[in-house]
């Protein structure tokens, strides 16, 4: 099959011929229909994360059709979208519903071959394989496995955002503009920041309000911007990029009492935090990693009933693109918004 795959972190990213993969005990081989290009793959290649194996075929973020499943053929012919997050099922964390978090977790890209590819294998089929209806389609269903999933989680389980609440997003990109999007549709007031007037733009389209920062800002000058919009604070803050200063900058601008939750991985560590303001105004500081399959229904019905993660697409690449898009993602001038990968081209 065609894949992209590179074979040192940093290194280059090319196109090969690589063997098919067969499917392993209780595993199904899914053909991919489309693969999104996420910040995550590019953490990976830069090797930020210590779980990415080498030489890796990177993407996480897919959808497509069960082509194999020698223990579960009941989902032959299915399209499916697939959590990052590839669950036991077994461990004390899947069993109590947790699968995102799961101790003996693999993630395709990562610890596995990813989608950039013709096809991926996805372990634990009957735990990880979620049904799509057929009123979603690829592009839609592309960033079911990452961002949008997340975004979702992150919003409705974890931060438990309320119609009538105030969202500060900082960063635009995809899992930011998702967040937006679902922040609107459940009747939140939402703010973006960002330094791109285009993802700002987008953002506004999605029903935000916008802030333009600037990357040499202190947290306390991006927090003003929140303050100048709403003079008590955000009720909830995300930092949808990754990056200690937007981190730092989402606990300043919230109000007392408010919370905030970190979805976007980070580079570098995150060495301060003003946590004497987390401590006087009782401020939450939560993480989000990703979905359960068993969660997915809300999500599902959600998108059947409004909400549309197409719309937050920008272009749709030919496998042949993605290794100069993947490597370039931190660039100042890198498009924004969601890219997806045919690899079909």
């Amino acid at each position: 099959m065609r894949a992209l795959r590179y074979e040192t972190f940093g290194g280059a990213v090319t196109i090969v011929d690589a063997p098919d993969p067969t499917p392993g005990p209780g595993a199904a081989i899914v053909e991919v229909a489309r693969t999104g290009l996420c910040r995550s793959d590019w953490h990976g290649w830069r090797g930020h994360d210590s779980d990415t194996a080498l030489p890796c075929i990177p993407g996480h973020e897919f959808t497509g059709t069960v082509i194999e499943a020698p223990e579960a053929p009941e989902w032959l012919g299915k399209r499916v979208a697939v959590p990052f997050v590839m669950a036991c099922g077994t461990c004390p964390e899947c069993t109590r519903g947790h699968g995102q978090v799961c101790r003996a977790q693999r993630q395709p890209g990562f610890t596995d071959q990813g989608s950039f590819a013709a096809y991926v294998p996805v372990v634990a089929a009957r735990v990880n394989l979620v049904a799509l209806p057929d009123a979603i389609g690829d592009d839609a269903a592309a960033a079911l496995g990452c961002r949008y999933a997340t975004a979702w989680r992150a919003l409705t389980a974890v931060a438990q955002l309320q119609e009538g609440e105030r969202l500060a997003v900082f960063g635009a990109g995809g899992v930011g503009l998702a967040a937006i999007q679902i922040a609107v549709h459940l009747g939140a007031e939402v703010l973006a920041l960002d330094i791109s007037s285009a993802s700002l733009g987008h953002a506004m389209s999605l029903g935000a309000s916008a802030e333009r920062i600037d990357a040499t800002d202190s947290p306390q000058h991006i927090a003003d911007h929140v303050r100048t919009l709403w003079p008590d604070g955000s009720s909830v803050s995300m930092d949808a990029l990754g990056s200690p200063v937007l981190a730092s900058a989402g606990v300043l601008g919230l109000a007392r009492g408010g919370r905030h939750v970190q979805v976007g991985l980070l580079a570098e560590p995150l060495s301060v935090l003003p946590l004497g303001r987390v401590i006087a105004h009782e401020l939450r500081i939560l993480g989000s990693h990703g979905m359960a399959a068993s969660d997915y229904p809300a999500l599902l019905d959600a998108v059947e009933s409004g909400l549309d993660p197409a719309a937050l697409v920008t272009a749709t690449l030919p496998l042949a693109d993605a290794g100069p898009a993947l490597m370039t993602m931190d660039a100042p001038d890198a498009p924004r918004g969601v890219r997806l990968i045919d690899p079909r081209r």
